[in-house]
């Protein structure tokens, strides 16, 4: 694990962005780039972390940045590394570039899995990162593959028809584990250490790697500013969101919560939860604390394998 007196003092990831009050997103970045240092190419899709960080003429990134459509992140990383290597075969240095290509769950769970399955598909050596915040924040808080089973968004609106959304939330960790990679995890803003440890690692794979991080949204999400890092903590001490990783066919849990809170701390500090409470939808909790339940114990499985 990371100590906090080895992380580099100098941000590369710059104060005075466009991002709103509390945004999780930006606390995860910020994280990034104190582990992958200045040897770093970033690719950014087109979202929160693109419009808030890079309106024109200012940039909030001290490293080269690219922005690249909602799409094709990983494919623009994948070109990106494709040509530092015929760098590489032209010229006698060698010197080792970290690529990373980051997307929010809408460009990540949705409009960019196919080029995410060709970019892992192939091997190409990049970290990708996916910044969650369960939503299309950024074009209005309409749903996603990540927004979990019953959250209101504006497209899947928790009224008197439906309690919220009715799908369950995608597994990207397990889809990214299926291409064959070598390291793939869930993170944290709640659990820097734990986080950063992960980047470092992702960064030294000879190859693809995948970090999914829960970053939540104080306006998608409906709670106060000041209460960010205390709703990505309830969301891993209700076992709502598991921290774990895969690394060369192992899985390790590495947040332990032998004594989880119930689902329902974690839902009820979100306006987005928020119907979930009438007594017309009074069964829908139970059935979120039992996919919570399902999903960690198929995990303890893994874990024993």
């Amino acid at each position: 694990m990371v100590a906090i007196k080895d992380l580099p003092v100098e941000e590369l990831y710059l104060p005075g962005h466009r991002l709103c009050p509390g945004c999780g997103p930006s606390i995860a970045i910020r994280m990034m780039m104190k582990a992958a240092e200045k040897n770093t190419i970033v690719t950014t899709a087109t979202g929160c972390m693109e419009v808030g960080t890079t309106l024109y003429p200012y940039t909030s990134w001290l490293v080269p940045w690219v922005h690249t459509a909602f799409e094709n992140t990983a494919a623009t990383a994948s070109g990106i590394e494709a040509a530092y290597k015929a760098m590489g075969r032209r010229s006698s240095e060698q010197r080792k570039i970290n690529i990373i290509a980051l997307g929010g769950d809408g460009g990540t769970f949705d409009i960019g899995i196919q080029a995410l399955s060709g970019a892992l598909e192939r091997g190409h050596d990049f970290l990708y990162l996916c910044y969650d915040n369960e939503a299309y924040m950024n074009t209005g808080i309409q749903r996603s593959g990540a927004t979990p089973h019953g959250a209101s968004t504006t497209t899947s609106w928790g009224g008197k028809k439906i309690p919220g959304k009715p799908e369950w939330k995608k597994d990207l960790i397990g889809i990214s584990i299926a291409h064959g990679i070598e390291f793939a995890a869930t993170a944290s803003i709640a659990y820097w250490n734990d986080f950063i440890t992960k980047v470092k690692k992702a960064l030294d794979v000879n190859g693809p790697a995948v970090i999914h991080i829960l970053a939540p949204c104080p306006r998608g999400w409906r709670y106060e500013d000041k209460d960010t890092l205390k709703i990505a903590r309830l969301a891993t001490q209700t076992r709502y969101f598991p921290i774990y990783e895969f690394n060369n066919g192992k899985y390790t849990l590495n947040i332990k919560v032998p004594n989880p809170l119930p689902v329902e701390e974690f839902l009820k500090a979100q306006g987005r939860f928020k119907h979930l409470f009438k007594p017309e939808y009074s069964n829908e909790i139970q059935e979120i604390q039992e996919f919570v339940n399902k999903n960690w114990d198929r995990l303890e499985k893994l874990t024993t394998l």
